[in-house]
């Protein structure tokens, strides 16, 4: 099926059936068909089959409280029958793969066809050699040697494409063992709670088998289908599966089916594992999903997202991808049917070759819920990471919009250039030779004019593959991954790469409070019980038994038992916490009160709990409620003070009896302790309890009238401090222009407390700090709806939101994000690590989730793990974003100074002496050195921390600032001047021959190894230059801390000194001597000092060119809004649109200023002027739609009858 060795699992385990199972009492067919069955069906099914679930537990030798002996041949002996817990991943592309996908870059295929004919003709002698009439075309071929060597420059060409196509393919191949590397290191960091001899162990999920035992709880995806134990208030969103959004409830005795690659929502249990790896539900659709992909794989086009199956398989086992990611609406729902229709009808006949290109072409709703998402380099979408999902992909992030914009730009110029160049040439030949010289064209004389303007092709070419700057998506995922691959140990798992260029534009980032700015190690340090407010914990002799007793209870008993205290790991360290830290921290509290929490638990095992009302973020609390030997229940409860202290009707006294708690008396007590409590940064909880008569039995249904009418029996302060290392990270983030904001579940005094200790909210200042319920009053209007213009009015002064629930979270963002109100649009960081924090990582810009305290959910839904759970790693990151946008900053500025140059000389040269100076095999070295080389230089320059002293770039501004602009210009003058003297004027100074118009095949000239020698020499310092954007002085800065930058710039000069002294032909490099080696490296370091007379030019002088690679608002807008209606325009043909659009512009805004030129001229009235541009203008707006605001200021400058200086004015 599909893969090879998903077959092989198959027939394995279909091998293993024959024995009934290696001695087990099911066979690994029951189980599958077992786990197909859902809700009541299955409890009947488990009923009639194995009498009830310790029957099932029997045949599977396992225990339902002890699970597994974990003996090793067992486990061995389970994998070979039931399978492993992973799906086997699809084989890497091999490096040929690479290599061929990097030989289909159009102007490759161009080169190489050139070089073809090239090749072809220079081995064709014609018959008529000899003969004069075929002119100018056969001089200079006298010599036979040079005859002969005619084919040189074909394979030297050939040549170089070879080595350009290696590299790529080579960097494509590193990057993805790099993508392969993270991806493992994300599913070995992924554990799970298994019962294993009675003891509670955490194992990778790979080593899971079936008939484990495996504790689940809130936030956890499940890493195997299993069938449920026992269960406390469990609820299930099985979304990724079935696209049903609602959460659906299980229990023991009605559906008791649990699926891999769902998540928990709420609750917590035990189940046995039934099946795993490719026998689970998800691992069946992988394996579906797996043997379409091989047909599509034959119709990948470069630049196409990666087939499904690959994006599948890259996960090892089910549990790191569920099938889709939660649909927030019932978007993968409605998607379902039409997904499992095509999945049959791959399974039915293998050959679904139509429907395949079908779902191609359309690209639309069905491809999408079939395709991973694009990547950060536009085309390569080696992101194994992608969620496939059924929302709409994300925007481009800004770097990518900014650059195809660019590259398009750049594209479009160097095909005009390179036509212009090879139309100039033939018809300068075609002129000479017909016109003026009267020749004919004989028939002999065919091939040898064919060889002429092959070679006139051939120059067009070469000057087309200076222009186009391919190395740009080279630098950006040389850059991307560099940075990915330190950010490693700075602490943060990059799971997309584009959010770390994203996050250098962060303007805002909503942190969480607890694990983020604070340490997460909970101490209970005040309490209040039976009247006294405890300042630290006291003497347990101080407190009366009975009310002991009952908070040692309360605690044990109603928390969840996964959480737990263990001796710390060295001597003298401090114990460790396991599990929920504020649970850690109440048990922290009985231990310091000289009791065991232990003893209690095993005393009241959990599957003698009665009920559990597990916490969730709409309760706020958690109670349990237990059978007392007398029949009667009784229920304990804890959770945030103010909500569990609404619901208590007594409290118990300084003698641990209960006595009545008025409204009155908790309004003093919240003032007096809770309030207090929280200034000194405290989380305040309330443990409470109840008791009921065994008969009749309460309505545990009935939760509101369950969880009132409690008695207090006291309130704890819990302490969790703040990062020593957190302050000093937001002064930064404030210093670089990104305003930090607390997002909190809670209490708003304790979170004031916090912010104020991170510096997140300074006394004096004008900031709002509120709770989510003030937070929704201010944004919703009277229907209940969020208002967009209410949020504006709240978020730019919030720096502190307490009590919030996720969905205030998620509106917060969507706010930010949606805001209009300042002109550059907010790009947002959210952290978070609950399983309700997914929508609002999934709406940020860059979603941060813990990779310690994280739920599964929330680092699925996140695009960076903090492996730390550190806030100042965030920081890191923001470097790291910065850094990559500067580096592809810095490539681009000396990647335009290059083709700038080249492309005028190529250009001109060819013009005026019909024959490019710089050969096309010379274009190709000096290409390499700029493109591949310079993008290894540049693009792994490490960040300082001088990146945080300056603002975020933002959206709207442009990718070559007006600083990059002076340098690409002042240096491209520096060049031309140079290479235009050593041209014209270069035989003279250097007293040798000239060599310009050489004939066809003639030896190389000295004369043209400087000119390339020169231009090579000025590329290289000039690299050294482009180590700095912002205008800085010391370019050699630093440069020690990058060897692989020292290290280039050493091994290009190096090459280049063989390739002019022995390159020969191929090269058309004939040797130097010293003196002229030193006048070649003279003038290219004249570009250092050049460098500094530019950086004291001051920008303001260079008004013009600023708007290069900007993106505009009309580019801003994410595509999906544009084009929601009409299906993906391609983008070829959009960028041809838009250059018609442009056309157009550009033409009715030179009409425009003739008329207003005429019009002054002529002294008419502005009325016909102003009627003539009207028309102009609507004409312009039938084919543009998008009118830039530049148009409509001159109608209206003209119609206004103010001061006529109005106009020019509108004009500029």
């Amino acid at each position: 099926m599909g893969d090879m060795r998903n077959s092989d699992f198959y027939a394995k385990n279909q091998r293993n059936e024959d024995n009934h199972a290696g001695g087990f009492g099911c066979t690994l067919e029951e189980l599958r068909s077992l786990m197909e069955l859902r809700g009541s069906e299955a409890v009947v099914k488990i009923q009639e089959d194995y009498g009830d679930m310790e029957g099932l537990c029997q045949r599977l030798k396992t225990s339902q409280t002890e699970g597994l002996t974990g003996n090793v041949t067992d486990l061995e002996e389970r994998r070979t029958v039931y399978g492993q817990n992973l799906i086997p991943p699809k084989k890497p592309k091999t490096f040929l793969q690479l290599v061929w996908e990097a030989l289909q870059d159009v102007t490759l295929i161009i080169l190489e066809i050139a070089a073809i004919i090239s090749l072809g003709l220079s081995f064709y002698q014609p018959p008529g050699e000899g003969s004069e009439s075929c002119g100018a075309a056969n001089a200079g071929a006298e010599d036979e040697g040079e005859a002969e060597a005619g084919w040189i420059e074909g394979a030297a060409i050939l040549l170089s494409v070879v080595c350009v196509v290696l590299v790529t393919a080579f960097n494509d191949w590193s990057k993805e063992k790099q993508f392969r590397g993270l991806q493992s290191r994300i599913e070995q960091e992924q554990k799970f709670q298994v019962v294993r001899g009675a003891q509670v162990i955490q194992l990778p999920v790979a080593d899971i088998v079936v008939g484990d035992i495996a504790q689940i709880k809130y936030g956890d995806l499940l890493p195997a289908d299993g069938i449920l134990i026992q269960g406390n208030d469990l609820k299930i969103d099985e979304s990724s599966l079935t696209g049903e959004s609602d959460h659906v409830r299980k229990s023991a005795d009605k559906d008791p089916m649990l699926l891999s690659g769902t998540h928990v929502m709420e609750g917590s249990g035990r189940m046995m594992v039934t099946a795993v790896g490719v026998n689970s539900q998800t691992g069946i659709i992988f394996t579906l999903l797996g043997a379409g992909g091989e047909e599509e794989e034959k119709k990948e086009k470069k630049g196409q997202a990666v087939e499904d199956g690959q994006q599948l398989a890259d996960c090892s086992h089910p549990s790191s991808h569920p099938i889709a990611t939660i649909a927030t609406d019932g978007a993968a729902g409605a998607n379902a049917p039409g997904n499992t229709s095509l999945v049959n009808g791959k399974m039915q006949d293998g050959n679904m070759e139509n429907n395949q290109t079908k779902v191609k072409k359309q690209d639309g709703a069905a491809a999408m819920e079939m395709q991973p998402l694009k990547s950060a380099e536009g085309g390569e979408t080696d992101e194994k990471e992608k969620k496939k999902s059924s929302v709409s992909k994300k925007e481009k992030s800004v770097l990518q919009g900014k650059l195809t914009k660019l590259a398009v730009q750049i594209g479009k110029a160097g095909l005009l250039m390179s036509a212009i160049t090879v139309i100039i040439l033939v018809l300068y030949f075609a002129i000479d030779n017909f016109v003026y010289q009267k020749r004919q064209w004989l028939p002999e004389c065919t091939p040898v004019y064919i060889q002429y303007f092959v070679k006139f092709f051939i120059i067009g070419v070469t000057v087309l593959v200076v222009a186009v700057p391919e190395g740009l998506p080279l630098a950006v995922t040389i850059s991307l991954a560099y940075s990915v691959k330190k950010m490693m140990k700075d602490n943060n798992l990059v799971r997309h790469l584009d959010a770390c260029e994203t996050m250098g534009n962060a303007t805002a980032i909503c942190s969480d409070k607890t694990g983020t700015l604070t340490t997460n190690r909970m101490t209970a340090v005040q309490f209040y019980m039976g009247d006294v407010h405890y300042k630290e914990i006291p003497d347990p002799s101080s407190i009366p038994p009975k009310t002991l007793d009952l908070l040692i209870h309360a605690i044990s008993i109603n928390s969840a038992y996964t959480s737990k205290i263990l001796p710390p790991d060295k001597e003298g360290g401090l114990p460790k916490q396991v599990g929920n830290k504020t649970e850690c921290g109440l048990l922290g509290l009985v231990i310091d009160l000289k009791r065991d929490y232990q003893p209690i638990r095993n005393q009241i095992p959990e599957e003698k709990l009665y009920k559990v009302y597990t916490f969730n973020s709409v309760r706020k609390s958690m109670s349990t409620v237990t059978k007392l030997p007398d029949g009667s229940f009784r229920m304990y409860s804890k959770g945030a003070s103010e909500i569990v202290l609404k619901k208590c009707s007594r409290i118990l006294n300084e003698v641990g009896e209960p006595r009545v708690f008025r409204p009155r008396d908790r309004d003093e007590m919240v003032k007096k302790v809770i309030e207090p409590m929280a200034c000194d940064g405290l989380r305040t909880i309330c443990v409470a309890y109840r008791d009921f008569p065994g008969n009749p039995e309460p309505q545990w249904e009935d939760e509101n009238n369950i969880v009132s009418d409690l008695t207090a029996i006291c309130v704890v302060g819990i302490e969790d401090p703040v990062r020593p290392e957190v302050p000093e990270a937001i002064r930064k983030c404030q210093r670089a222009g990104i305003t930090v904001r607390m997002v909190t579940g809670d209490n708003i005094n304790t979170a004031r407390a916090i912010a104020i200790k991170c510096g997140i909210i300074h006394p004096g200042e004008d900031f709002l700090c509120i709770d989510g319920k003030e937070f929704n009053r201010r944004i919703r209007n009277e229907k209940g709806e969020v208002e967009q213009e209410r949020i504006d009015k709240v978020w730019p002064k919030l720096r502190v939101l307490a009590r919030s629930s996720p969905t205030d979270k998620h509106t917060l963002v969507k706010g930010i994000i949606d805001s209009t109100m300042v002109d550059q649009r907010q790009v947002v960081a959210v952290t978070g690590d609950g399983t309700n924090d997914g929508p609002a990582l999934k709406k940020a810009d860059v979603g941060f989730a813990m990779g310690i305290a994280g739920t599964d959910v929330a680092k699925e839904a996140s695009d960076i793990i903090l492996t730390d759970d550190n806030f100042s790693s965030i920081v890191k990151a923001v470097m790291w974003g910065r850094n990559v946008y500067d580096s592809i900053s810095k490539f681009l500025q000396f990647q335009l100074t290059v083709n700038v140059v080249a492309v005028i000389v190529a250009f001109t040269g060819a013009c005026i002496t019909q024959d490019s100076p710089l050969k096309a095999v010379q274009m190709l070295w000096v290409n390499l050195i700029m493109d591949t080389f310079a993008s290894l230089a540049l693009a792994t320059e490490p960040p300082t921390e001088s990146l945080l002293m300056r603002r975020p770039y933002g959206r709207n501004k442009p990718l070559i600032s007006s600083t990059m602009t002076k340098n690409i210009l002042g240096h491209g003058i520096y060049q031309l001047i140079i290479i235009f003297t050593l041209l014209f004027v270069g035989e003279q100074i250097f007293d040798i021959d000239s060599g310009r118009n050489a004939p066809l095949h003639s030896p190389p000239s000295e004369h043209y190894t400087i000119i390339f020698n020169t231009f090579v020499m000025m590329q290289l310092f000039n690299e050294i230059n482009a180590r700095k954007i912002h205008g800085e002085r010391n370019v050699f800065d630093g440069i020690f801390r990058n060897p692989i930058f020292c290290s280039i710039v050493l091994g290009t000069f190096a090459i280049q000194i063989v390739i002019v002294q022995f390159g020969g032909k191929p090269f058309s490099c004939s040797p130097l001597d010293l003196e002229k080696w030193m006048w070649c490296v003279f003038l290219g370091l004249g570009e250092l000092v050049w460098g500094q007379v530019i950086s004291t030019v001051p920008n303001s002088k260079l008004r013009f060119l600023r708007g290069a690679g900007q993106l505009t608002h009309k580019d801003d807008m994410p595509e999906e809004e544009l084009n929601e209606d009409q299906e993906e325009i391609d983008h070829a043909e959009r960028e041809l649109r838009r250059g018609q659009i442009l056309w157009f512009r550009g033409l009715s805004r030179i009409q425009t200023q003739i008329e207003v030129v005429n019009t002054f001229k002529s002294g008419t009235s502005f009325q016909g002027a102003l009627r003539r541009q009207s028309s102009t203008t609507s004409q312009n707006q039938d084919v543009t739609n998008v009118s830039s605001p530049s148009h409509m200021s001159l109608s209206n400058a003209l119609s206004s009858p103010t001061s006529t200086a109005a106009v020019p004015a509108g004009q500029c």
